[in-house]
């Protein structure tokens, strides 16, 4: 899964609008957003198998971002890091805390078996990734719903739709991209543009909360 995952940050700035949409999104791929780091160092290993439906990726070790313990932990320091720093409410740091295990569960679902349920424990995964159609219609389906969850919110706070229109198209243009662009062999220069795009995704979310802020006032 892959902006499938937003589809939580969204829904949450819907429930919870507190939070700036930027930490909800970073929340959403902080598990991630640690991984390709730890890739790149060489302490989570991947390899690529582009003979697999779906993803070529097969995550060979990785319990320090993906495991089940591991994800709890990221989702603690998530809420706690925007409660202590942004001096959010304590609904919303919650809430950030929530995005942020929802990365576990969205994996979950599409992974092969390479989760493991605790430290060096068994590996589950649902392997949609194994159907490739099911598992678009899954990302773009999470993704509308929780568009529309967005947009719902703000026209009942009289708010404009441009952001959630131009952030959605964004999300779904990054999906074709990274459907139809042939991904690096190198593990480590795969994990470097993973990363990228999870920054630069962030870092659009802060943009379009600004515009946002700016346009209301």
């Amino acid at each position: 899964m892959f902006v499938g995952h937003y589809a939580a940050a969204l829904a949450a700035k819907a429930v919870e609008p507190r939070a700036p949409l930027w930490t909800y999104v970073g929340a959403a791929q902080l598990v991630d957003i640690a991984w390709s780091g730890l890739v790149m160092a060489g302490v989570e290993r991947l390899r690529l198998d582009e003979s697999l439906p779906g993803s070529p990726l097969v995550l060979e070790h990785m319990p320090w971002t993906h495991s089940l313990p591991a994800a709890v932990l990221w989702s603690l320091a998530a809420a706690v890091a925007v409660g202590l720093l942004l001096k959010l409410p304590r609904a919303a740091a919650v809430m950030v805390g929530l995005v942020a295990f929802s990365h576990w569960l969205g994996d979950l679902a599409v992974h092969r078996p390479d989760l493991e349920l605790w430290f060096g424990g068994d590996k589950v995964g649902f392997g949609l990734w194994n159907y490739p159609v099911p598992e678009e219609a899954l990302e773009m389906g999470l993704l509308g719903l929780g568009a529309a969850a967005w947009g719902w919110r703000r026209g009942q706070l009289g708010q404009s739709l441009a952001p959630v229109l131009g952030f959605t198209t964004f999300l779904i243009a990054l999906q074709i991209v990274a459907l139809v662009l042939p991904g690096s062999g190198d593990p480590a220069g795969f994990g470097r543009t993973a990363l990228i795009a999870y920054l630069v995704t962030t870092v659009l979310a802060w943009l379009a909360d600004r515009r946002s802020t700016a346009a209301t006032s």
